[in-house]
Order: C-alpha cells, then sequence, then structure tokens
C-alpha cells in the first residue's frame, strides 16, 4: 500500500507531512527520554534498499486481517504496547516457548493476540527478502497500518528495530493493569519516561477502538464503582450480569468501538468509562485537563488528538530497542534463530 493510499484512508484533515516533521523532532530528542545511540539508529525507510517493499507489505496483510475482522485494528495496536512495555519493543512477546513460560502467558497479557497476523507478514516478507526485516518492526509496523485501518492517522514509523532472544514472563510482572490507581498507572509509564500526556493517550486514546471482556470490570460493577453513570451502570450490568460468562466481550468505547476518533474521552467524561483504568484517568485534574483539551469545541480538537496521538506511539516505539548488532533478525518470529 502506497503513502498515497494510507493517506487517503484518514478521515483527518492535518498534515501528514506535519506529523512526521512532529514525529522527526520526537525522535531527535530521543536522547533525553531513552537511549540516544539505540533512538537514533532508528531510520525513517530503513529498508528502502535491503527490502523496498517492506512497508506495502506489512500494510497489505494488515488490511486484508481488518477486512476480515475489524476488530484485528485494536488487536495489533495492543500487541505492540504490550511488547514495548516489557524488555522494550524487540518483539520478545511473540516469542513462544514449549512450557508457557514466555511473556505472552503472563497474566498481564492475557487476551493479547494478532500473533497470526505477525507472523502471514513475517512468512511473505521471508519470501521476498528473507532475513532482512525484523519481526519488531513488523509489530511496529503493524499497529501504525491498524490506526489507519481505523481510519486513524497515518504516521512514519522510524524502523531498524532488531528482536530480542528472550522471553520471560516474570518479565511482564509490572505492565499497567485495569486495577491501577492513577498513582500506579503514572508511575508505570514514568518508568518507561513516558509523560501523563502519554499516558491518557496510549492508554485511553488507545482504547477509541477495541473490546474487553467482562472479566476485567467485574470487580467494579460488584461495587457498584460510583464513577460510572447509573443508566451506563445498568447497560454494562446487562451484558455483564453477576455470576455471568466472563469471556463475553464488550466495546471500550460504546459509540464507535471500530473508529479512531475521540469519543472515548467524552465517554470517560460522561461517566461511560468501560475499564477502571480509563475511568480513573478523568478523577485526577492534570489528567482531567488534558482529556478535556481533546473535546474542546474547536475544528482543531479531533486533529490534536491525532497527531499527538501519533507521537507518542513513536515515542513508545522507541523504548528499549535493540539496534546494530544487537539481538537479531529472526527468521519466524515465534522462536529466536
Amino acid at each position: 500500500m502506497s503513502r498515497g493510499v494510507r493517506e487517503s484512508i484518514s478521515k483527518h484533515s492535518f498534515s501528514s507531512r506535519m506529523i512526521t516533521i512532529g514525529i522527526f523532532l520526537v525522535l531527535f530528542s530521543a536522547h533525553d527520554l531513552f537511549s540516544f545511540s539505540e533512538a537514533q539508529q532508528l531510520q525513517f525507510g530503513f529498508y528502502s534498499e535491503t527490502c523496498p517493499s517492506a512497508e506495502s507489505i506489512v500494510g497489505d496483510v494488515v488490511k486484508q486481517a481488518v477486512t476480515k475482522d475489524p476488530g484485528n485494528a485494536a488487536v495489533l495496536l495492543r500487541l505492540h504496547f504490550h511488547d514495548c512495555f516489557v524488555e522494550g519493543c524487540d518483539g520478545s512477546i511473540l516469542i513462544k516457548h514449549e512450557v508457557n513460560d514466555d511473556e505472552r502467558f503472563a497474566p498481564g497479557n492475557a487476551g493479547v493476540g494478532g500473533f497470526d497476523v505477525i507472523d502471514n507478514a513475517k512468512s511473505e516478507l521471508e519470501r521476498l527478502c528473507p532475513g532482512v526485516v525484523s519481526c519488531a518492526d513488523i509489530v511496529a509496523l503493524a499497529a501504525r497500518d491498524a490506526v489507519i485501518a481505523a481510519k486513524g492517522p497515518f504516521y512514519e514509523v522510524p524502523t531498524g528495530r532488531r528482536d530480542g532472544l528472550t522471553s520471560d514472563k516474570s518479565n511482564a510482572a509490572n505492565l499497567p493493569d485495569v486495577e491501577d490507581s492513577i498513582n500506579i498507572l503514572k508511575s508505570k509509564f514514568r518508568e518507561k519516561r513516558l509523560s501523563d500526556k502519554d499516558l491518557v493517550l496510549l492508554s485511553a486514546g488507545a482504547h477509541t477502538i477495541g473490546t474487553t471482556a467482562c472479566f476485567f470490570i467485574m470487580s467494579r460493577l460488584d461495587a457498584q464503582d460510583s464513577t460510572i453513570s447509573p443508566d451506563f451502570f445498568q447497560v454494562l450490568r446487562s451484558k455483564c450480569p453477576k455470576g455471568g460468562d466472563v469471556n463475553v466481550r464488550i466495546p471500550l468505547d460504546w459509540e464507535s468501538q471500530f473508529v479512531f476518533d475521540e469519543q472515548i474521552f467524552r465517554n470517560i467524561r460522561d461517566g461511560k468509562g468501560v475499564i477502571k483504568s480509563d475511568s480513573v484517568l478523568y478523577q485526577d485534574n492534570d489528567m482531567k485537563n488534558i482529556i478535556e483539551s481533546y473535546l474542546a469545541s474547536n475544528e482543531s480538537s479531533e486533529a490534536n488528538f491525532a497527531a499527538d496521538f501519533a507521537e507518542a506511539m513513536v515515542k513508545m516505539g522507541v523504548i528499549g530497542v535493540k539496534t546494530g548488532v544487537q539481538g537479531e533478525v529472526r527468521r519466524i518470529c515465534n522462536a529466536t534463530n
């Protein structure tokens, strides 16, 4: 898929060039946030000579997956987040051991999916460009293309990540959790040198698409969480009755679960946040102000959310990256070479 096609998918009026410039500045300042030696080795168009069709191949595979099941957009977005928050953005979440002691079996990674989509993209890339494109880069590109498929913004993804060599579920013990307080959430994001604004964008903002299981909201329903509006509480309780099937899936954004937009922030403001970790953001004054800024009644508010989200994704995407001679480029994504 060409850049022109990607840009035409987006419904936003802002310039993708301006997003790219903003993202470059985020990447350029990465020495203040991450290891500069690692971040600076990521490049836009890293595969332009070694595998020119790499990004379009990933884009085509993602488009097919989301066309088949629109829910795959959120699944791929979540996969990138969970990869980056454990051992950095190195594709370690993709590794599968026979004894189920790898990252994907950590409690915090329950329900994480999209592995088949990544494997499909890797198979096609190995056929055309064997041993060139890392699984870690495929995950990052797939997340971007998933956002596009949900009518979100196009943004350039710096590439050149190498794949990690280990995957241990014990390393995933400190992932952000739906039951976390606002202070714990802030602490976990700051450990990754992500700001409070990044927390709003990458946690609540990313929930503009996708679903969750009743399992993750039962405790707040049973406790009759006062941050849920009375009417919406009845809606949630009807979908997730006490003693009911905890595996039932419900939308995180009740109004537009398959479309990237700012509606999720409106829901949180109005007491219609589905999971606790979204709702608690509005109880913190600083977070509340960030959320309100994306709901301002002006034409640029939606564009600001999209552009800020894109920058936050790129910022997250350089956490703990392995480059140069670090790690490897796996031949298959679920096992090291």
